[in-house]
């Protein structure tokens, strides 16, 4: 596997940066100690927000996961000239065929879906190109389905065989969430595979607006020929050293209180910690290159997504608390590697044995960082096609080199 790896110094003062569900900063346990701890799917959620929002000028990063997807779908049907009455049935449909519709809420599915734009377009033009048979069919099953088992996730014994969705001029009893999942599937998994897969079910290149999707990948339970495996793999942040939460009790003045009044209009308390982190990320480049991810794209275009990926992930912070502890930072030590087989391999042992503070936490860090890095090269014969590091290189020139191994 070609792939490149990069290891993360960064300090953070006094912050809260991923909260657990008390609402205290997480942690672990590693090396026997408690460590601060930020969770990959935090510090992904920031990089890819920042790459889409302040990066990429290619259009390259434009997924969006969310349970809003059904009303994108709409709107490209009505583009193709579908009315509204089927336009919102049959979007309804393909949201139930993907991730279930929520009872509960209009319009919305009960789980994240990751899609882009032009996917929201090869959908649309899916149920389009139905017929007008299957067009009919979706468009009464929607206005016969049982919302009250579709809540309870039941089915009713009754109809539980059938297939076909009652016909609503004769007013019979409506279909229940699995006769409804059932036409749904039967109508729409071969043309929506054939649509994403090709005639011979193929792998069909994900489209040019979905980088991050081919970065960080797509689960997708009801279709598995939607699942993307992401090109990229984040551990969790974890603290070089022991870090034991701290909590600040803060009072709060009530600007209209009388002067004869003492005392503050509120109090309470928040956790925090500062930390010291070991970050680590990596890039399987041949993944990204092929035919499940980015194959549509040129190299030139590739080397832009992985440009963008890379500075994003130096860059980008979690943003919880960030108006009253603000963390924000750059990293201290960035560490490149590029390697040309084998698998990602991170450095995080070096910090097994939690460092101790004598001149700070950052020094020492960097220091048993390369140890780990030489130690594995000059015992294991583990090479590196390249190696690099920030600040002994430019950041600008550090990204070029690493992206010079783009395939």
């Amino acid at each position: 596997m070609k792939h490149l790896e990069l290891h993360i110094i960064q300090s953070v003062p006094v912050a809260c940066l991923n909260r657990d569900d008390l609402n205290s900063p997480k942690s672990a346990v590693f090396g026997g100690v408690q460590r601060a701890r930020v969770s990959s799917q935090s510090w992904k959620r920031a990089i890819r927000e920042m790459a889409a929002n302040e990066l990429d000028n290619n259009g390259h990063f434009k997924g969006k996961r969310s349970r809003l997807f059904v009303e994108k779908i709409f709107y490209e049907l009505k583009k193709l000239g579908e009315s509204d009455g089927s336009a919102k049935a049959l979007s309804l449909c393909v949201g139930h065929y993907l991730a279930k519709l929520d009872p509960k809420q209009e319009g919305k599915v009960k789980t994240l879906i990751f899609l882009s734009p032009l996917e929201y377009q090869v959908f649309a033009k899916v149920l389009f190109s139905l017929s007008d048979d299957d067009k009919q069919k979706l468009n009464d099953a929607i206005i016969l389905l049982d919302k009250e088992m579709l809540e309870k996730d039941e089915d009713n014994e009754e109809v539980e065989d059938s297939e076909e969705p009652v016909n609503k001029k004769k007013g019979e009893k409506k279909i229940t969430a699995k006769v409804f999942g059932k036409l749904v599937t039967k109508i729409l998994k071969t043309p929506i595979e054939k649509a994403f897969k090709g005639e011979k079910k193929e792998t069909k290149s994900l489209p040019k607006d979905a980088a991050d999707i081919a970065l960080f990948g797509r689960m997708v339970a009801n279709d598995h020929s939607l699942t993307v495996e992401a090109a990229s793999m984040f551990s969790h942040a974890l603290s070089t050293h022991k870090v034991d939460n701290e909590i600040d009790f803060f009072a709060a003045v009530d600007d209209l209180q009388p002067k004869e009044e003492s005392g503050a209009g509120m109090t309470s308390t928040l956790e925090f910690n500062s930390a010291t982190y070991y970050r680590f990320a990596a890039l399987n480049l041949d993944m990204l290159a092929d035919k499940d991810h980015l194959s549509i794209m040129t190299l030139d275009e590739r080397k832009k997504v992985v440009r963008t990926f890379l500075e994003a992930t130096i860059k980008a912070m979690p943003g919880a608390r960030k108006n009253t502890m603000n963390g924000n930072t750059l990293p201290v030590y960035v560490l490149g590697v590029v390697r040309e087989k084998g698998h990602p391999l991170q450095l995080v042992n070096a910090f097994e044995n939690p460092v101790r503070s004598t001149q700070g936490y950052a020094a020492k860090s960097i220091e048993l960082l390369e140890s780990e890095y030489k130690k594995l090269d000059d015992t294991w014969g583990i090479k590196a096609a390249f190696k690099e590091s920030v600040p002994n290189t430019g950041m600008e020139k550090f990204i070029d080199g690493m992206v010079q191994y783009v395939i």
